[in-house]
Order: C-alpha cells, then sequence, then structure tokens
C-alpha cells in the first residue's frame, strides 16, 4: 500500500535556533526568520527585506537605553518563540524588572528602528491605538472637500502595521490599566494583523495618503491597513488583574521574577559601570541585602529605587567628593528605598 503521506524532509546541520541572542551587536539575522505557521495570517506575509545603513533601523537610543540591562534565558527563548509564531509577548511582572526595557534590547540587535510606544489608561482604545480622525478640524476648515487624510493620523498600533520590508517593535504598557473590553478589542488585530479604517473606507479610493505616528507620510490602499510584516509587540502588565482566556492563547506569556541578589549585584555595577571603580562595595551590598530583605517581606520596592540609593548615596559621594554625613545618607536611603505602597514600615 502506498502511502499518503509527504516524505520526511532529509536531515540538516544541528544550529541555534535563537535569532535574538541578547548580545547587543545590531545585526540582520531576521531576515533567516522563517514563514510564520500556515494557520497564522487570512492573508500572505511579504519577504523579509532586511534595512539599508541610512534607514534609521539603528536606533543608537534605544541602544543606549538597553545596554546595561541583563538578559535572562526564559526572557530569550520566550522572545524568539514571539518573534518565529508572530505572537505578541505578554510580560507580567512587579513594576521595574525590566519589562518594558527588553523591547528596546529586541529592537536595537534586530535592527527594528525606534520602539514605537502606546502607554496604556483607563481612557485608551483599539482604535487611538490604530489613528486619529480630527473630524472637527475637518469641518472647520473651510474646504468644500478637504481630504480625510490631511486630518487622519496613524497611532503606534497602526504605525507597526504599516510595515512592509521589516518588522517594527511595538510596546503597549501597562495593559492591565485598560477597561475590560480592551483585550477582546485586540484579538482580531493580533490574530489577523489586518484592520479596516471606516474613514477611508468610505471614500472609495485605490489610495489615501496619511501621516504615521512618527510623522512620516504613508500609503493606505482601499482604507484597509493589511500588515505584511507583524511587529515584534511586548505587552507588559504588573499582574493587577486577570485577561480573557482566548486573549492569552494568542500570547507567548512570560512571568519576570525579581532578580535575586546575585543578579542585583550585576544590574548595579553594569548600570554604573564608569563608577564601578570607586564605588564602596560594603556600601553596595548593605544597600542590595536591605532592598532584597524588602522584597522578602513582600514590601513592594523597584530596580530603579535601589539604583538610585546606590548613585546618589554611593557613587555621586565618591565621585565628586560630596560631603554626606551617616545620618543624611541613612535618611536618603531610607526615603529611596520606600515601598511603592506609601510605607516605609
Amino acid at each position: 500500500m502506498t502511502s499518503t503521506f509527504p516524505s520526511a524532509p532529509p536531515p540538516v546541520a544541528a544550529g541555534d535556533w535563537k535569532i535574538f541572542t541578547g548580545k547587543g551587536k545590531p545585526h540582520n539575522d531576521l531576515a533567516d526568520l522563517p514563514d510564520p505557521p500556515p494557520w497564522r495570517f487570512a492573508h500572505a506575509q511579504a519577504s523579509l527585506v532586511a534595512p539599508g545603513a541610512a534607514s534609521g533601523a539603528d536606533d543608537p537610543g534605544e541602544g543606549a537605553r538597553a545596554k546595561a540591562f541583563i538578559l535572562g534565558d526564559a526572557m530569550r527563548n520566550a522572545v524568539n518563540a514571539a518573534l518565529y509564531l508572530r505572537r505578541p509577548l505578554l510580560l507580567t511582572g512587579k513594576p521595574g524588572t525590566g519589562k518594558s526595557t527588553l523591547v528596546a534590547k529586541v529592537a536595537h540587535e534586530l535592527r527594528l528602528g525606534p520602539v514605537l510606544r502606546w502607554p496604556i489608561n483607563s481612557r485608551s482604545t483599539m482604535r487611538s491605538g490604530i489613528y486619529e480622525y480630527d473630524a472637527v478640524g475637518r469641518l472647520q476648515s473651510g474646504e468644500k472637500e478637504p481630504p480625510v487624510g490631511c486630518y487622519l493620523k496613524l497611532g503606534p498600533l497602526g504605525t507597526a502595521l504599516m510595515a512592509t520590508d521589516w518588522p517594527r517593535a511595538l510596546l503597549i504598557d501597562e495593559i492591565d490599566k485598560s477597561d475590560l473590553d480592551f483585550a477582546n478589542d485586540l484579538l482580531n488585530v493580533i490574530e489577523e494583523a489586518e484592520v479596516d479604517i471606516p474613514e477611508l473606507r468610505r471614500l472609495n479610493e485605490d489610495r489615501a495618503e496619511v501621516e504615521d505616528y512618527e510623522g512620516k507620510k504613508v500609503t493606505i490602499a482601499h482604507g484597509r491597513l493589511q500588515n505584511r510584516q507583524f511587529p515584534f509587540v511586548v505587552m507588559t502588565s504588573n499582574g493587577e488583574r486577570e485577561f480573557p482566556a482566548p486573549f492569552l492563547r494568542r500570547c507567548v506569556r512570560l512571568r519576570i521574577e525579581p532578580p535575586t541578589p546575585a543578579e542585583l549585584e550585576q544590574i548595579v555595577y553594569s548600570h554604573l559601570e564608569e563608577h564601578a571603580g570607586l564605588l564602596d562595595k560594603k556600601e553596595v551590598t548593605d544597600l542590595i541585602t536591605k532592598f532584597a530583605a524588602s522584597q522578602q517581606e513582600d514590601h513592594e520596592v523597584a530596580t530603579d529605587q535601589l539604583l538610585n540609593a546606590v548613585f546618589l548615596t554611593v557613587a555621586l559621594k565618591d565621585v565628586h567628593r560630596r560631603s554626606f554625613d551617616k545620618g543624611e545618607l541613612a535618611t536618603l536611603r531610607e526615603q529611596l528605598l520606600q515601598p511603592l505602597g506609601g510605607s516605609s514600615t
């Protein structure tokens, strides 16, 4: 009997599957990313075309922001899974654990350009992330038939969906601050990577020129954003609410745990590299011990509070020969390491 199953592909040489390494040096290895899973999109994704040197993909701001970021294996694996599957990465963890910094590190290494940042609050809507339309301004323009495109501007999500040759990086920050319907409204965009703009669809025109989130002119065909390169999307949550199961299954999820004392030491010296030779190691260790003890007591403190305390009361004191008496140092450190709940006890 003849088998109806396709024959297995020939074996290939073993290689590391990870495209994002976390080493920091920008590269174009994303061009080797395989096609998305066949069930992922209703429309075809375009072939990847690596950006040139003058494209603006090598944003120095993202590199500087992520330079000292300490990357764990779980983060690295989650990022690569999200890239392969074209799924958003949902990061959950306490404030100050590096959730929003991770996207900068990925954007810098994979040459995704400046991160498109969408901070979420209780008034955020899906439409505001895709586009804003100034209907009142158009009516008051005085023109008989003013072009709609002049009064329509894409938001961070809409701009990310306009990528054609190379993906963009999108940060949807603190998604748990949104209203109850927001996650469900995001589902279709996440699943299909396309969305209609009614104000443009009604024109029944082949093309309309609008401004994107960065102020660049882009052309939208037939009033529909149909993404050709799914963006690298990071959504952050402080764990303050639960999300519906259909939303969660469309994400690659990772909970970021607070750093250990050894990791905290690595973070401190990485951020304060230029002062490392002048830091009093005992004072740094004492502050890390105090910080870690506060975390163990379930007091909510963020890593950047520790960095503030080390910089002001250890690095600055030694580097600039500024005078602090013991009482001032103790008071400053108490203030800077105060729990985010407002109580220092």
